[in-house]
């Protein structure tokens, strides 16, 4: 079979894209109703006809009661010769307030009654889109990543999505309803004069709230990531607190913390500055309005031109307006500050994966019994943090075979494992397997097809069984079991309390190192991988327990593939290829005995690490010296 990759070059992008979303008022409301129609809540169309409605209904009772309470007034001002039915009729006329009332008051509680379930729904779709969009960027981005900050932005933006919708669809929107309701109200019923000063204490009212919240922004923001500096930085002790502990750096890191907090802390009394500031000029501009409206009121009646119950109603619609006004400029504020607490999600969301499925992606054609046929043709990579990369790198791991990757540190193996798994994809060339370049694979087929045991195994805070049986869900205790015995874990756990259902702690740091490979090495096997991808998997085991491990490989390379990084060269002595790697390039390749025919490098460090042993023993028992 002939290959023509390697004279191609595909360039792929080293990192995520860190595209900067277009962030705009319009854009983000249409995003947050197509948000809610992917929601999925119950009854979702009926739902927000109803909460629409509701809004509507609460606003213009509001608006029209106040006319009741003055027709009341000016009844029983002038039916004083009426007795009971003058009474009678401002009674009526006071009961008919009070229902609009209650209704108006009423209306908004009832409206997110209903309307609950649909923001809700909104909240959790907009966190679960966003968490699926973070683990789906590729490991370049997740190495560079801050995981309390990461997490806190999800958690932010998400929330803001919920306060947009409840806020602009049931608040905002409404408000500016009823003010032109209030307007047309006092101009028709009352005097144009009156809803020109209501109009324009309005306006002079919404320039200030908008001109110094837009103002504020800069401390929002500021706050926001001493918010997320400082969330940050705490996950990152937590989760390394044995570093801490060993090195006796708590007095070092309550210190970036304390620092981060004083960030915090200044930020927060800006901002909270700037607000009572926002707050103090709104009641300045609310009241010269109200007083202004009350003095014209009071003249149109010495005019003989509007009753003593019109004042009271200039009054209530007055009060009725700065109501949602207060709300107006609060609404306003979290908006805004809402939107910067979305931008990083936003941003967040934009990256682009720079390792995706291409149009058209197929599975991987079915697993023969043999297990995988690995190909590296002509492959070259380089990081953007490394002045070397891989150059031209090509060999070929026959099904059922081993082929394993030995070297300094920083020579390339990792990179090359990653590649073969499609963690990253080659600048140059082109990984294959089974005949098949991984870039036109299903990444979904391909983690079917491969796993990973790395040297430092990371696991779940949950039970010895989820953590295992991760790696196939579907499978029968039988086969958990089965993986555990070849993972030479059998005895460890039918030695603990709780069998299986012991838990293993953040990062499984509850077991020790050679406990946690065996763990990782049981979830592999249980995938039943046709290439199996071996980091190192036993560089943490004793000597006894590497040894069964060993023996337990070699039974289990039966019918798949397997790639192994070594740095005892004891532990691939019978691989079937290995090559040396230095500075990005096989040097040499060949198997154990062939390779120190050659007395070259892999000779030298084979003579490096069994220094001091009987030559009839050094095939096996091959310290743990680590290659420098």
């Amino acid at each position: 079979m002939t290959f023509h990759h390697a004279a191609t070059r595909h360039t792929a992008p080293a990192i995520d894209a860190p595209a900067k979303a277009k962030f705009g008022f319009w854009s983000s409301m249409a995003d947050l109703v197509r948000l809610v129609m992917r929601s999925r809540a119950q009854g979702l169309k009926t739902r927000l006809g109803a909460a629409l409605f509701l809004v509507l209904l609460g606003k213009w009772t509001g608006v029209i009661g106040p006319l009741m309470i003055s027709r009341a007034i000016d009844r029983l001002n002038t039916g004083h010769s009426g007795g009971q039915a003058v009474f009678t009729a401002f009674a009526g006329l006071v009961m008919g307030f009070v229902a609009l009332r209650f209704i108006a008051n009423a209306a908004p509680y009832l409206r997110d009654t209903i309307f609950t379930p649909v923001s809700q729904m909104a909240l959790a779709q907009s966190s679960k889109e966003t968490f699926a969009h973070a683990l789906g960027l590729s490991l370049n981005f997740h190495q560079g990543k801050q995981t309390g900050g990461l997490a806190r932005i999800i958690d932010r933006g998400a929330r803001s999505t919920d306060f947009l919708l409840r806020s602009v669809v049931l608040n905002l929107g409404p408000t500016v309803l009823e003010l032109l309701m209030a307007a047309y109200v006092l101009t028709s019923r009352f005097n144009w004069r009156l809803a020109t000063v209501a109009v324009a204490t309005i306006v002079i009212y919404i320039a200030f709230t908008f001109g110094i919240s837009n103002w504020r922004i800069k401390h929002r923001r500021d706050l926001n990531d001493a918010d997320s500096r400082a969330a940050g930085l705490a996950v990152d002790s937590l989760m390394n607190y044995e570093t801490i502990k060993t090195f006796g750096a708590e007095g070092r890191m309550v210190a970036g913390y304390e620092t981060a907090l004083i960030d915090y802390a200044y930020a927060a009394t800006k901002a909270n500055t700037s607000l009572q500031l926002l707050n103090g000029i709104q009641a300045v501009v609310l009241n010269l309005g109200l007083v202004t409206v009350t003095l014209l009121a009071g003249m149109e009646v010495m005019a003989g031109r509007m009753s003593l119950g019109g004042v009271t109603a200039c009054i209530l619609i007055l009060q009725q307006v700065y109501a949602p006004l207060f709300s107006l400029g609060m609404n306003y504020r979290e908006i805004r500050q809402a939107f910067i607490d979305m931008e990083q999600m936003l941003d967040l969301r934009a990256l682009k994966a720079d390792i995706t499925d291409a149009p058209g992606a197929r599975a991987l054609p079915p697993a023969s019994e043999r297990g995988a046929e690995l190909r590296f043709t002509g492959v070259g990579f380089q990081h953007t943090a490394r002045s070397v990369g891989l150059d031209d790198i090509s060999f070929v791991t026959p099904p059922g075979t081993t082929t394993a990757l030995v070297g300094p540190s920083g020579s390339g193996k990792t990179t090359m494992v990653r590649l073969a798994l499609r963690l990253l994809d080659p600048q140059q060339g082109a990984v294959l397997i089974d005949g098949v370049d991984l870039r036109q694979v299903s990444q979904a087929s391909l983690r079917r097809a491969v796993a990973l045991v790395p040297q430092d195994v990371a696991l779940f805070n949950d039970t010895l069984w989820a953590n295992i049986a991760f790696a196939n869900p579907d499978a029968s205790s039988e086969d958990v079991w089965a993986a555990a015995e070849a993972a030479e874990l059998s005895a460890f756990i039918d030695g603990l309390p709780y069998k299986m259902e012991t838990k293993v702690g953040e990062r499984g740091l509850k077991l020790s190192g050679g406990e946690r490979q065996r763990v990782g090495l049981a979830r592999a096997l249980l995938a039943n991988p046709r290439l199996l991808v071996l980091d190192e998997a036993t560089s943490a085991l004793d000597g006894p327990t590497e040894a069964a491990i060993q023996a337990t490989l070699r039974k289990v390379r039966t019918g798949r593939t397997t790639l192994v990084v070594a740095h005892r060269l004891s532990t691939i002595v019978d691989a079937d290829q290995i090559l040396v790697i230095r500075r990005g390039r096989i040097v040499e390749r060949g198997d154990h005995e062939a390779l120190l025919a050659k007395a070259g490098e892999y000779a030298a460090l084979w003579r490096r690490q069994t220094r001091g042993q009987n030559p009839a023993n050094a095939r096996g028992a091959v310290t743990a010296t680590q290659l420098s």
